[in-house]
C-alpha cells in the first residue's frame, strides 16, 4: 500500500476533524462538528464536481477511474537498481557469447518492455531506428498516463470552481430572504452556512483528496520512467558492445550518488 498517501490522508482529515472540535477554553466540542454537515452544500460541491467530471470524460474513460485510484493506492515498485543489475547480466552474456546468445535470456524476462528492447538488439536492427522504436514507446506511455492523472487534476480546479458556485447560491438565498422590517435572521444564518460550507467543501476535497491521488499517480510514473529510460540507454549500450563495468557506471550516472553500488565496490 500506498503508505505516504494513506498518512497523509488520515493526518489531514484527523487534524481538519480536531480543529473543528477542539475550543482552547471548553476542550473537546463533538457537537461542532454537526455545523460542517450541509446537505445542500454537498449536494452542491461533492454533486456538482462529479457530474461535471462525467460530463469531462467518455465513459470509456470512466471505468478506468477505479483502476487508477488503485494505482494511487498501491502502486507497483520499480526498483531502478535492480534493473541495472539485470542489464549488467545480459551485457556480460553477449559480450562472452554474442548477441544471439541473449534472446533465451530475453525470453525468461518479466519485464515486457525489457523484452521487447532485447529481442530488437538480437534481431539485429539498426540501433537509431531501435532508439526511435523506444523513444515513441516511451512517449506513448508519456501520454497513457497523463490522460490518466487528468481526471484527478480536473477535479482540484473543478472542487474549488463548485465551492464558490454554492457560495454564490448561499449569498443569492440570503440576501432574498433577508427582512430587515421583522428582524428574522434565519435566513441570513442559513444563506451564510450554504455559503461558507461549501467553499470549505471544494477546498477540502480538492486538496486533501484529489491532489494528492494526482501526485500519487506522478510518482509512479516518474519511477517507471527512469526505469524504461535506463533499459533503452542500457540495451543500447550492450548492442554497441560496451563494457559492462561501463554500462553500470553509465546507467547509475542517472541515479542519485547514494545508489552508486559501483562507486561502493
Amino acid at each position: 500500500m500506498n503508505l505516504s498517501l494513506i498518512i497523509g490522508w488520515v493526518v489531514s482529515f484527523g487534524l481538519v476533524i480536531f480543529g473543528i472540535i477542539f475550543d482552547m477554553e471548553k476542550g473537546l466540542q463533538v457537537d461542532q462538528m454537526g455545523n460542517f454537515l450541509e446537505l445542500q452544500s454537498a449536494l452542491i460541491t461533492i454533486g456538482g464536481t462529479i457530474g461535471c467530471l462525467i460530463a469531462s470524460f467518455p465513459l470509456s474513460y470512466l471505468k478506468g477511474v477505479g483502476k487508477r485510484l488503485g494505482i494511487a493506492l498501491k502502486p507497483k515498485k520499480y526498483d531502478p537498481t535492480k534493473y541495472i543489475a539485470e542489464i549488467v547480466e545480459y551485457a556480460q552474456v553477449a559480450r562472452t557469447r554474442g548477441l544471439l546468445a541473449l534472446e533465451e535470456s530475453a525470453n525468461q524476462c518479466q519485464d515486457p518492455f525489457m523484452k521487447s528492447s532485447l529481442m530488437m538488439i538480437v534481431d539485429a536492427n539498426d540501433p537509431d531506428k531501435v532508439r526511435g522504436m523506444l523513444d515513441d514507446t516511451i512517449m506513448f506511455m508519456c501520454e497513457r498516463h497523463d490522460s490518466g492523472r487528468s481526471f484527478f487534476e480536473k477535479g482540484v480546479s473543478i472542487f474549488p470552481a463548485f465551492g464558490m458556485l454554492g457560495t454564490l447560491v448561499g449569498l443569492i438565498n440570503m440576501l432574498n430572504g433577508l427582512d430587515l422590517s421583522t428582524g428574522d435572521t434565519s435566513a441570513l444564518t442559513s444563506g451564510m452556512a450554504v455559503a461558507l460550507i461549501t467553499t470549505f467543501y471544494g477546498s477540502l476535497f480538492a486538496n486533501v483528496v484529489f491532489a494528492p491521488v494526482a501526485s500519487a499517480l506522478q510518482n509512479v510514473h516518474n519511477d517507471e520512467l527512469l526505469c524504461m529510460q535506463i533499459i533503452e540507454e542500457g540495451v543500447l549500450a550492450i548492442a554497441g558492445g560496451s563494457n559492462p563495468r561501463y554500462i553500470q557506471e553509465k546507467l547509475e550516472f542517472m541515479l542519485p550518488k547514494s545508489q552508486h553500488t559501483a562507486d561502493k565496490k
